[in-house]
């Protein structure tokens, strides 16, 4: 949180005496989904999480398995939330070290990524997990992201091996407004861009004229770079590299694996 200007406390727990909550919705009317242990308590909380989380460690007297370990130092260090600001970023680095530390090797995932895509319903689940100790389907909604976060990350190496491939195959044949097209549409990744690039959007990215417009997406398209889905005002334009859309995962409580 170094350089943030709108912070009291960078490099130490808070020390506002303000409730420190996690809300969403508008600002008159916002919606608490959870409150932390006042600032008295912060210290001891979390000398007893740090304790906790080595006793857990693998080879030592209290290890847990990877996945229990990772899921619930998360919860854990986000029911204690001891900083100003971060503390979800922070919360998302403990859960992807527990994972790594636990397989005895680093680990590539997109969990981060994937709590992020699901912030209605990770809101929901912590907010249902604070109101008691039973934790259960926490458990089971982490579980669920860890397994779609492996699936996002094997989605996202392969778009960008094939972006790769595709932009040396046209390097050298592209201007400058087809150049910048094509790498808006790939900064959305392996899903695609939403609603596909219209020419409407075209000309917005590119400052193209019309008639521009119409002749730098065809000549996309018969480069290969571009796909053309539907006619004339209705034509869409897609990369020419195979999407990989992200399907929500979820687990029940006798651990059956759904996606949808």
């Amino acid at each position: 949180m170094s350089g943030s200007r709108n912070l009291r406390d960078v490099g130490r727990y808070r020390t506002g005496a303000e409730p420190m909550q996690v809300v969403s919705g508008p600002i008159d009317e916002p919606t608490v989904y959870f409150e932390a242990p006042p600032l008295s308590r912060v210290s001891s909380e979390m000398e007893q999480f740090i304790s906790w989380f080595g006793r857990t460690a693998p080879g030592h007297e209290e290890p847990l398995p990877a996945l229990t370990m990772a899921r619930t130092a998360y919860l854990y260090f986000e029911s204690i939330r001891p900083f100003e600001d971060g503390n979800g970023r922070l919360g998302r680095a403990i859960g992807e070290k527990a994972l790594a530390q636990s397989l005895g090797q680093p680990t590539l995932t997109a969990l981060a990524a994937t709590i992020l895509a699901r912030r209605k319903s990770y809101y929901e689940a912590l907010e249902a997990a604070n109101k008691g100790n039973e934790i259960t389907r926490w458990l089971m909604w982490f579980s669920g992201v860890a397994i779609e976060a492996q699936h996002r990350t094997i989605a996202l190496v392969e778009f960008l091996i094939d972006k790769t491939k595709l932009l040396g195959r046209l390097k050298g044949q592209l201007n400058a407004r087809q150049e910048k097209a094509l790498l808006r549409m790939f900064r959305e990744g392996s899903e695609g861009f939403r609603g596909g690039l219209s020419a409407g959007k075209y000309s917005t990215i590119t400052g193209a004229s019309p008639a521009t417009t119409t002749r730098d997406l065809a000549d996309l398209v018969e480069k290969g770079a571009l796909v053309c889905e539907g006619d004339r005002r209705y034509a869409r334009y897609r990369p020419s590299i195979p999407l990989r859309p992200i399907r929500h995962v979820t687990l029940n409580e006798q651990g059956e694996v759904s996606e949808g």
